[in-house]
């Protein structure tokens, strides 16, 4: 069935009507809610495939008593990481969030992609250069496998959550 011109306007309008327009503040507010429900999901994650040996403090709470001189209780430092994990994973989900809406193919993979790198960037660049984990050379196998797993799975989930949101706005 052939539509007239005046019927494939209509339809044409329809379809420009339902895509969003670009914006980098809707984008980053739908990243950084992706980021909190992706914090969760590599928390989540974490249990099954665990990042360090028990015992051994995670990144985050190393740099915190470095800069604070002194280590913290058990208590402070459960907060710590705990602030740290929603923090990071709310921050990285909101500029993320811009990103895509910008240049949307830097969704690759559907968020894995932006996983990957962000632990690339964290683990394996930052991290060692502060001296708060081993250079990955220098990685237990177990903590690298566990990093990549779990930040792939942040950044899955980040991106599933950040697109149902985007359309919302």
């Amino acid at each position: 069935m052939l539509m007239n011109g005046m019927e494939a306007e209509k339809a044409l309008d329809k379809v420009e009507k339902r895509k969003p327009e670009r914006s980098l503040l809707k984008g980053a507010a739908a990243g950084l809610i992706g980021g909190l429900v992706g914090a969760g999901a590599k928390v989540l994650a974490e249990k099954i495939f665990p990042p360090r040996e028990p015992g051994r403090v995670s990144p985050g709470v190393a740099l915190v008593e470095r800069a604070a001189g002194h280590a913290l209780t058990d208590e402070q430092r459960r907060v710590t990481e705990s602030a740290i994990n929603w923090g990071f994973g709310a921050a990285a989900g909101a500029v993320y969030g811009a990103m895509v809406e910008e240049e949307p193919t830097l969704g690759a993979w559907k968020g894995a992609a932006f996983g990957l790198a962000l632990n690339r960037i964290t683990h394996e660049a930052v991290l060692p250069k502060l001296g708060v984990v081993p250079r990955k050379n220098e990685q237990a196998a177990q903590e690298r496998i566990s990093e990549w797993i779990t930040h792939a799975i942040f950044g899955v989930v980040t991106d599933v959550v950040r697109r149902g949101v985007r359309k919302t706005l």
